[in-house]
């Protein structure tokens, strides 16, 4: 059976359809240890749907998505049984993945199986949601470096028939400074992307229109909560945080299931593109809801009341008002004690974030969740390598952040709390990140270091930087022939380093290694004898001068030629005989 079958419009609810209850019950068979599904395909987890801790609304603001379904046969050919790979370009037109696109997925599994191994993430389930966010990208209308030709945006989530998010990011993702979008090909709303966003491709941005780094991110938001793909309730956990719909989740499976039977590499721009959506017709304005029907009449609509009769107004009945939550409670955030973040690039900092919820009374308020978002230019992570954690307020009201890991860019970058589920002004908390230092630098050899003129130092320097006693790694360092102790200019004479081209050269940079030993290169002296002195200094002001001499060559004796008398003295001549 062809795609075309399935041509006609879905609807968000449609979806519990033959296909997707086969395609929910066959993976409820695959994974059986923790679910159960019913006759209609139908679910049973002990796991709930987490959201996104930004909006409560999962990664896309829950706005619309493709409802087409992959086609009831097996894609054709299937994967190789010796390979596990299927030839480019053949095979079911619906299991043709734009080969950037397919790249992206694959690479984000890589990374993911290293960060997070215990995710199980697989690259199908990225494809499964890339389909049914955007049609694989628009069918794989990308550039070489992955990013869309043109933005993909969802409807503005301005609460007519979507969710009502205010605008977040200034309209600098979604061009919208009224509400938010959607925006590229894995569609997260810019609050979500602020903290979810990474960077996929190397090209030092994180750009959500860029399909290596939208797959990334939906990876990682994917993973965040430690949820295992490999089981079918983190499976279900994990989609449902993406886009709280169970219809969503049934597409999903769907074309997990569909991908996991075989798939194939086709060209990009070449994939085709869904057109049914899970709002309505026109896949712009919100559904309108049937008329109500009164029972007993075989579904047909209520007979209007006669002219100039009004009609009886219904009382609904009282709906019960929820009972306060401690989150409700919260009237501000406090600092709990925090000292001062800084720490040198690649270490830990020593300090960890603290954060105290109250009511306006200044009462500690518990149970509650506290966001701490990383912002700024910066690659500093929480424990884990996340850039964003959620923490639960002790009983004290106090929620402690993870600890912080350094990166290695230098600067400052800031850190915010929020509470989840409630608008309080932000806490911004200020770390700052310095680069990497040595205090001491030694040298473990006590010998001297001499060269005749003209020749080159036997001995390769190599010297040991720590900092607080610890070995200091990958800290900058710059050795410098100079002038005297007083007159640290640069010497134009006596020994040298050579530089690629054998040219000399008497300053020179490097960076310890990480053991924290500095060794450097050979030394070369000039035909100017006398004692020289060699600088080393590195970033966080370690100093260490060593003293170089060069000595004159030793004087030559002449060889005497064999040929002369060894007699210095002249031969006398002979005197005159008398005549």
């Amino acid at each position: 059976m062809s795609s075309a079958y399935f041509g006609s419009r879905l609807r968000k609810g449609a979806v519990n359809t033959t296909v997707a209850a086969l395609a929910v019950a066959a993976l409820a068979a695959s994974q059986a240890p923790d679910v159960t599904a019913d006759s209609a395909g139908r679910q049973t987890t002990t796991d709930a749907p987490a959201a996104d801790p930004a909006t409560g609304d999962g990664a896309t603001g829950n706005s619309p998505y493709y409802t087409d379904l992959p086609p009831l046969n097996s894609p054709n050919p299937a994967p190789s049984a010796s390979t596990g790979t299927t030839p480019a370009g053949t095979g079911s037109a619906e299991a043709g993945i734009p080969a950037t696109v397919l790249d992206a997925y694959k690479k984000a599994e890589a990374k993911l199986a290293q960060s997070k191994p215990g995710c199980n993430l697989p690259w199908q389930l990225l494809a499964a949601i890339g389909k049914v966010e955007s049609g694989q990208a628009r069918g794989g209308r990308v550039s070489a470096d992955g990013t869309t030709f043109a933005p993909i945006l969802g409807p503005v989530l301005n609460g007519v028939g979507f969710a009502n998010i205010s605008d977040t990011d200034n309209g600098a993702y979604d061009g919208d400074s009224t509400y938010d979008r959607a925006v590229g090909p894995m569609q997260f709303i810019p609050s979500t992307w602020e903290w979810a966003g990474r960077d996929g491709n190397a090209d030092g941005r994180k750009d959500p229109n860029n399909i290596y780094d939208a797959a990334l991110a939906a990876g990682h938001y994917l993973c965040r909560y430690s949820w295992d793909m490999s089981t079918s309730s983190g499976l279900r956990s994990a989609i449902l945080s993406y886009n709280n719909s169970t219809d969503y989740y049934n597409t999903v499976i769907s074309w997990l299931e569909y991908y996991r039977k075989g798939s194939h590499e086709i060209p990009d721009g070449t994939g085709s593109v869904p057109s049914n959506r899970s709002d309505d017709d026109s896949g712009t304005t919100p559904r309108t809801p049937a008329a109500p029907h009164k029972p007993g009449t075989s579904g047909k609509p209520n007979k209007p009341n006669k002219p100039g009769t009004p009609a009886e107004p219904s009382t609904p009945p009282a709906t019960p008002k929820p009972p306060a939550t401690p989150t409700d409670t919260v009237h501000h955030l406090e600092d709990a004690g925090t000292a001062t973040l800084t720490a040198m690039a690649g270490d830990a900092f020593t300090t960890r974030i603290g954060t105290r919820t109250e009511t306006a009374a200044g009462k500690a308020v518990a149970k509650v969740r506290v966001r701490f978002t990383i912002t700024g230019d910066t690659d500093a992570t929480f424990a884990g390598g996340e850039s964003v954690a959620t923490v639960v307020t002790d009983s004290k009201g106090v929620a402690s952040a993870p600890a912080l890991k350094a990166g290695e860019k230098t600067g400052t970058f800031t850190v915010r709390a929020t509470v989840v589920g409630r608008t309080v002004t932000a806490l911004t908390y200020r770390a700052t990140v310095t680069e990497r230092a040595a205090d001491t630098l030694t040298r473990a050899a006590t010998t001297d270091l001499t060269c005749e003129a003209g020749g080159e130092f036997a001995e390769e320097i190599e010297l040991k930087a720590t900092y607080r006693g610890a070995a200091a790694d990958k800290v900058a360092a710059t050795a410098t022939l100079i002038t005297s102790a007083d007159e640290p200019t640069t010497n134009d004479k006596g020994p040298y380093f050579k530089d690629a081209d054998g040219n000399p050269v008497r300053t020179w940079t490097l960076s310890t290694d990480a053991d924290g030993l500095l060794k450097l290169p050979k030394l070369y002296a000039d035909d100017t004898a006398g004692t020289y002195l060699l600088r080393v200094t590195t970033a966080g002001g370690a100093t260490l001068t060593l003293d170089l001499t060069v000595t004159a060559p030793e004087p030559t004796t002449p060889t005497p030629d064999p040929g002369e008398s060894q007699d210095p003295s002249p031969t006398p001549s002979p005197e005159p005989s008398a005549s």
